[in-house]
């Protein structure tokens, strides 16, 4: 699915303008799965499967489950899986579970709970492969 994503926004000319920011906000909460071309930013609750192209967990917010994205940046509570080509930890952030990456940046006042494997390049080219949640 990922590699279907960035194949789409390959063929994109360039003259068009990025797809806008979607954000969920606090008082949202969603079950289920959650699919976008573009960037979302999280602060509500989220359980189930994330496939974006960026993805933000701003502070406060939690997700439950997989995120599929090709960069993610955390500030809140994760518990699951990231298959992320970039991932970024900040020092409010708090992960339990694992984080498969290309390139990770974690402060050194984030809370983890998990392992981060390294992954290479073409790791990230099969993503649309995952099993399916059940």
């Amino acid at each position: 699915m990922l590699t279907a994503l960035w194949k789409k926004a390959e063929i994109v000319p360039e003259d068009v303008p990025e797809p806008d920011i979607s954000v969920l906000g606090r008082a949202l909460r969603i079950r289920g799965r959650l699919d976008s071309l573009g960037e979302v930013h999280i602060f509500g609750h989220v359980v189930g499967r994330i496939n974006v192209g960026r993805m933000v967990l701003g502070v406060g917010g939690y997700v439950e489950g997989d995120i599929v994205a090709k960069e993610v940046l955390l500030c809140g509570r994760f518990e699951g899986r990231i298959f992320a080509f970039n991932v970024t930890i900040a020092p409010s952030a708090v992960l339990k579970g694992r984080v498969f990456h290309h390139t990770i940046t974690v402060a050194k006042e984030a809370q983890i709970e998990g392992r981060m494997p390294w992954r290479p390049i073409n790791f990230f080219e099969t993503l649309g492969e995952l099993p399916k949640e059940t």
